[in-house]
């Protein structure tokens, strides 16, 4: 694709994206994997949970730090992949009211993955086994076209359910068959600790509000505790338990910012048996009290 022709399609979607932005930072749209962001202003590293997805930076640019690797997304010509769910901090670096910051988020389940990868008969090998991390940057220019018609589809309520899956699916055949695919095989080698730990991490975003038994989840998974805890940490940078309280706590963020309830009730809502335990551990994630952040949305 010529840099003329990928620079017509970036501007398409950001024109596309602007036409539906009001005031809210998150635009949902009527795909529940497809979500835009519109922001005006620069903001200080806050904690994001992220799940599989695709990130695109459209204008603007932003830095994801998971350990202690820096991930700049400034290069409108590069995507993030997210491989598991990993938490991670964000900061947006460039946003004006004259020039936003305006990006794409696309999310996919470890099924959507198996069922194109299925479909793909000779699987490029690995180029880089060792990696760990769960996030890896790709080529947009292959992704720009599909994406693009994925956001116009949104205008057509009557082909949207039919045409959008069938655009999903090219976009994620065309990551895995690119470098994102020998990124995203090494997740779900079958057999593998690192795919046992990608279950693990899917059982407890489906139960984070439900204590964890560590023993018992070693055991059902047919690993030791030392063993899940090592490899899990290896792979999302969290124990187990920090990563139940990160995402505990993002949906409490949720919540915060899009319903009207009493902070002992989203507590409870969550997992939490201590209001007061509740609000210390959001006050140190998020820098404001969960009283404090309700204010701010009132």
């Amino acid at each position: 694709m010529t840099e003329t022709l990928f620079e017509t399609y970036k501007a398409e979607l950001i024109s596309l994206i602007q036409s539906k932005h009001i005031d809210n930072r998150v635009i949902e749209t009527p795909l529940p994997s497809l979500h835009f962001h519109v922001i005006d202003t620069p903001a200080e590293f806050a904690a994001v949970a992220y799940e599989p997805s695709v990130c695109i930076v459209l204008q603007g640019g932003k830095e994801v730090i998971l350990g202690e690797t820096i991930y700049a997304l400034n290069d409108p010509s590069k995507y993030l992949l997210v491989s598991v769910h990993v938490t991670t901090r964000v900061r947006i670096k460039e946003a004006s009211k004259e020039k936003p910051y305006i990006a794409i988020k696309l999310t996919f389940t470890m099924e959507d993955i198996y069922e194109v990868m299925k479909e793909i008969k000779t699987p490029t090998p690995i180029l880089n086994p060792s990696t760990e991390a769960g996030l890896c940057y790709g080529d947009l220019h292959r992704l720009i076209d599909p994406l693009t018609r994925l956001v116009r589809v949104l205008d057509e309520p009557s082909n949207l359910k039919f045409i959008s899956s069938m655009i999903i699916k090219e976009i994620l055949y065309l990551i895995m068959t690119d470098e994102g695919g020998d990124f995203l095989r090494k997740y779900l080698k079958d057999g593998s600790i690192t795919h046992q730990i990608v279950k693990i991490i899917s059982k407890i975003k489906r139960n984070f509000s439900e204590n964890i038994n560590m023993k018992e989840l070693a055991k059902s998974f047919g690993m030791s505790e030392s063993s899940l805890y090592h490899n899990f940490k290896k792979v999302t940078l969290l124990s187990p338990l920090q990563f139940q309280k990160t995402l505990r706590l993002q949906e409490a963020r949720h919540i915060i910012l899009t319903q009207d309830i009493d902070v002992g009730e989203v507590a409870f809502s969550v997992g939490y048996e201590s209001p007061s335990q509740f609000s210390r551990e959001y006050s140190r994630m998020f820098g404001l009290s969960p009283k404090a952040h309700m204010k701010l949305v009132q």
